[in-house]
């Protein structure tokens, strides 16, 4: 199948649609709708993969492995950064993401650095119906859980989790810091995650159940992501109550006592296997 006819397989239209009323739009179905094709192209450009594997460091190998895990499960794949770098590392990867349009990139960022991803088109929500087996360890990074707006949906999807993983295995999820978003209003050092420095992602309106986010690049284009603002209070005691053991929050790369500088992201660390 040729490039262009993978592209009319998989890419949805390239507008986004929210309808009249843009806010109004708070439900987990529309986020295959949000990663239309002009917008997919172009997320290489905000995340800058150079200047993210820069920030972020040895953090989730050294998590990974200091734990001695090999097997991992990317539940959030985009365009594939977390799982290109985790095959350099050599980890075994499974490559999952709900939209269709995200994993033909991921699988093509990752041919160009002369790696073969294993690929699933997965919806959360019934997760263990598409990936088969049990993993050492789940990753679902880049603020992507907060595309679930229903509580049902964030329970059933960690629920999907936790069964995929073997008996002492670890779940790494992100988010961002919605906390001090809601409480004291957008800042951001726009040195992690985000890290292009041509392109802008700031929220264009907030409020407890909705942050929708405005993303703008150089040509002058602008996309758009409804999401959930999770507080981390609250994903923290979800990840309790779905039977996670022991659960490490880290701010911006560091270990999190709640006391620390405002970080712009929290990356939780959650352990199965009971410890004394």
């Amino acid at each position: 199948m040729s490039t262009d006819t993978q592209r009319r397989t998989f890419a949805p239209d390239s507008t986004q649609d929210y309808g009249e009323d843009p806010q109004a739009v708070r439900n987990t179905e529309h986020y295959q709708k949000e990663y239309v094709r002009g917008f997919v192209e172009k997320w290489d450009e905000l995340i800058d993969w150079e200047a993210r594997a820069q920030s972020e460091g040895r953090f989730f190998v050294d998590i990974l492995a200091g734990r001695g895990k090999k097997s991992v499960l990317d539940v959030a794949t985009g365009t594939g950064f977390h799982s290109v770098q985790l095959l350099k590392n050599g980890f075994d990867v499974t490559s999952a993401d709900g939209a269709a349009e995200m994993l033909a990139m991921a699988f093509q960022n990752a041919a160009d650095h002369d790696l073969v991803l294993k690929t699933v088109h997965a919806d959360w929500r019934w997760l263990n119906k598409d990936v088969h087996g049990k993993f050492d360890a789940i990753i679902c990074l880049g603020n992507s859980f907060t595309h679930l707006h229903d509580e049902n949906d964030r329970r059933r999807a960690l629920a999907e989790f936790y069964a995929a993983l073997k008996h002492d295995g670890i779940l790494i999820i992100d988010q961002r810091n919605y906390d001090g978003i809601l409480d004291d209003g957008f800042s951001t050092k726009h040195k992690y995650y985000y890290c292009g420095d041509q392109v802008t992602a700031e929220p264009e309106h907030v409020d407890e159940s909705l942050a929708r986010f405005k993303y703008t690049f150089p040509d002058g284009s602008e996309y758009f992501l409804n999401m959930f603002p999770l507080r981390k209070n609250y994903l923290r005691g979800l990840l309790e109550d779905v039977g996670f053991q022991q659960i490490h929050t880290y701010g911006d790369f560091q270990q999190s006592d709640g006391d620390e500088e405002t970080p712009d992201f929290f990356i939780h660390v959650a352990e199965k296997e009971y410890a004394e």
